[in-house]
């Protein structure tokens, strides 16, 4: 059976966000990924949905073992340690590495049910994806079931559009009826609802970033500074993949 350990990662764990008495009842945003580094894309997409979708805040959920990508190429605990200096200073984003260290496949919906046992089934949760990953979404395990834990909250990129028209037939099917533009939607329902949002166009990736490094070339205003000096320090991403 997989082993799970979780070696002490400073104050990496997750911290409240979202528990004051008024934004308790506002929806809570849920982000994850490899964060392979974290970057200004994933901040800004972050901070842009916090702002127009009225969110109490954004959980930022670090990924052990993805399931549809290879292995994240920086160790957990450096992973979490660059989220946590990412997002450093924003009262409205906070860490959670329950799953980071987990060497089992991470999947989204496992991640949701845990979530709504944590905030109980009348807290509106909205997860947070790119448009990329909004259209791979029929891919995903058990991906039908995203809609009945949690609102889907799209970030815009010019020249592709959210429509059921534009979407692959099992996906348009399944949001018919749940496509908004009323981000009012999601602290009316804890479930449900699919809602872009626009969304500042930032050319990052985490995959060009890694590629930069990997040529002695440098990632400043690609990362938060805090981050690249991390990087920097600890000499990430300029060797061969981690755990291979």
């Amino acid at each position: 059976m997989p082993q799970r350990t979780e070696p002490p990662v400073g104050d990496s764990t997750r911290r409240p966000v979202g528990d004051s008495p008024g934004s308790a009842r506002l929806p809570l945003g849920v982000f994850g990924g490899t964060f392979d580094p974290v970057h200004l894309g994933h901040l800004r997409l972050a901070e842009e949905a916090r702002e127009s979708l009225g969110l109490a805040g954004v959980l930022w959920i670090p990924a052990g073992t993805p399931p549809h990508r290879d292995l994240p190429r920086a160790p957990a605990d450096r992973r979490l340690e660059m989220v946590r200096l990412a997002i450093a200073g924003n009262p409205g984003f906070a860490l959670d590495a329950s799953e980071a260290f987990d060497v089992r496949p991470g999947f989204t919906v496992p991640t949701l049910e845990r979530l709504r046992r944590e905030h109980g089934p009348a807290r509106s949760l909205v997860l947070l994806l790119g448009m990329d990953a909004f259209r791979g979404l029929a891919t995903w395990h058990r991906w039908r079931e995203l809609f009945e834990l949690a609102h889907l909250a799209v970030a815009g990129r010019p020249g592709y559009a959210v429509g059921e028209a534009a979407l692959p037939p099992d996906l348009a099917v399944a949001v018919r009826g749940r496509l908004t533009g009323d981000a009012g939607a999601l602290g009316r329902s804890p479930c449900g609802a699919v809602v872009p949002f626009p969304m500042t166009p930032l050319d990052i990736s985490a995959t060009q970033i890694r590629r930069r490094l990997e040529f002695g070339q440098g990632c400043r205003y690609l990362v938060p500074e805090s981050v690249r000096e991390y990087i920097q320090t600890h000499g990430l991403y300029h060797q061969e993949p981690h755990g291979r």
